[in-house]
């Protein structure tokens, strides 16, 4: 996978596709939300957000991926539906940056719940 295929899948839930693209010492910030240190922390809350994922029917659009040497940044919305009805909406931002060895060192998510 390139860069941008693995950022992209992560971005969108797809989260045991990058698994094997992840640093040991990766560090991913949700902007004001939460902040999980090392890969181990990092799939662990890919798991738990996986199984929330399960629960809803999901809408993931990919507006923008933007690459340049080792970031890439992708942009989109997430819309969650349970029962036929939304029950969350989110724009969200996720810049990634790689290692020398083309492994996610770090995530910075903005996301935004709409209200």
């Amino acid at each position: 996978m390139t860069k941008s295929e693995i950022a992209t899948a992560f971005s969108n839930g797809e989260f045991d596709k990058t698994k094997d693209f992840i640093a040991d010492d990766a560090i991913w910030e949700v902007v004001e939300e939460d902040k999980f240190v090392g890969k181990n922390a990092i799939i662990e809350n890919c798991n738990q957000v996986g199984q929330y994922f399960k629960s809803v029917t999901t809408n993931f659009k990919t507006l923008n991926v933007i690459a340049e040497d080792n970031k890439v940044i992708v942009n989109g919305t997430a819309e969650f539906i349970r029962d036929g009805k939304r029950i969350s909406f989110v724009s969200a931002c996720d810049i990634y940056e790689f290692n020398d060895s083309d492994q996610i060192q770090k995530i910075t998510s903005y996301c935004i719940q709409a209200k």
